[in-house]
């Protein structure tokens, strides 16, 4: 699995505040700058007036001002078990890897097709698992293939899009989505948690450290203070 930022918003911290700012303030927020806006608020420096504020709005529960800034992630070699997982939450926007037209061709490295669980590598399953993947990725290609034996296709040659249901769940698919940073908050809360399956918490992991690069007191204090606690953020 490889994740990526793909894109993101600019100050996307300075920006949760502006808009947090503006709820408690007649003052026209685009017409002051980031230090006048932030001037009634708790610190030294900005610094740590944004840290105060971000801190704050978590504590309150107030999280509207986080769904301002948003990041495109990209996410490389997840199974189908993972992508159905995440695109659950539908307040993200996705495009998955299309199997209608992005099967592997015959012959290629089943290894490099699917996602093996750790459970099966532990139980020394490994090879037992790919042969049965490559035998469901065999049944395809002969039930698209006009050349394949007969007793695979019958008389005729079945679309992709539908000989792709005997593609197995761990088939490896690329994906892009985009979110805003209350709904990755609400994802770990989700999907980091102890009881999610490993994959899509091995993903949410890797999406957090990216977010703590690209917002960095915004995530840091999630981490520290609200992801793990029982009452998880709702979409």
């Amino acid at each position: 699995m490889k994740v990526a930022l793909l894109a993101s918003t600019n100050d996307p911290d300075e920006l949760a505040c502006k808009a947090a700012r503006n709820d408690y303030t007649t003052e026209y927020v685009a017409d002051r700058s980031f230090e006048e806006v932030m001037e009634p608020v708790d610190g030294e420096t900005v610094e740590e007036k944004k840290a105060s504020l971000i801190a704050q709005l978590m504590e309150r529960g107030h999280y509207g001002p986080f769904e301002h800034p948003n990041a495109t992630f990209a996410v490389k070699g997840i199974s189908r078990v993972c992508m159905a997982q995440i695109t659950r939450h539908r307040h993200a926007s996705f495009d998955v890897q299309s199997l209608r037209y992005t099967v592997p061709e015959r012959g290629s490295d089943i290894r490099e097709a699917v996602v093996v669980p750790p459970s099966v590598e532990e139980a020394g399953l490994v090879d037992e698992f790919l042969e049965g993947c490559e035998r469901q990725f065999d049944l395809y290609h002969d039930l698209i293939d006009e050349d394949s034996p007969k007793k695979y296709r019958g008389d005729g040659v079945t679309p992709p899009e539908d000989a792709r249901f005997l593609l197995p769940m761990a088939t490896k698919v690329n994906m892009v989505f985009t979110l805003n940073a209350r709904s990755l908050m609400h994802v770990a809360d989700m999907r980091a948690a102890a009881d999610a399956q490993w994959e899509v918490r091995e993903l949410t992991d890797r999406m957090l450290e990216l977010a703590e690069d690209w917002m960095p007191v915004t995530f840091e204090t999630y981490r520290e203070e609200m992801l793990g606690r029982k009452n998880r953020l709702a979409p």
